[in-house]
């Protein structure tokens, strides 16, 4: 299964934030990097080491997913990478 992973362009995308809010507001500010792929047959997710952000992307992904008049399954992983654990969140479509 081929992902396009949306994280990297950001100096946040490493960031580990100190309030839900915080990962709240980051993650909903990754969905144009979301929609550009939502309505296409890709599968995009996003990795990180921060596990708010990927709850956060959990609850609104199943609101973009129904703005966007598209389907997909939300999946989670936890990686270990370098003694460092990265959470994953993708929609596989």
């Amino acid at each position: 299964m081929n992902v396009i992973w949306i994280n990297g362009s950001y100096k946040e995308d490493n960031y580990i934030f100190e309030t839900h809010r915080q990962a709240e507001m980051w993650a909903d500010a990754l969905y144009p990097d979301f929609g550009l792929y939502l309505r296409s047959n890709t599968n995009v997710g996003y990795s990180t080491p921060d596990e708010k952000v990927v709850k956060c992307l959990a609850n609104l992904l199943p609101e973009w997913l129904m703005h966007n008049n598209t389907k997909g399954r939300i999946c989670l992983q936890e990686e270990k990478i370098n003694g460092k654990m990265i959470y994953k969140i993708w929609v596989e479509k």
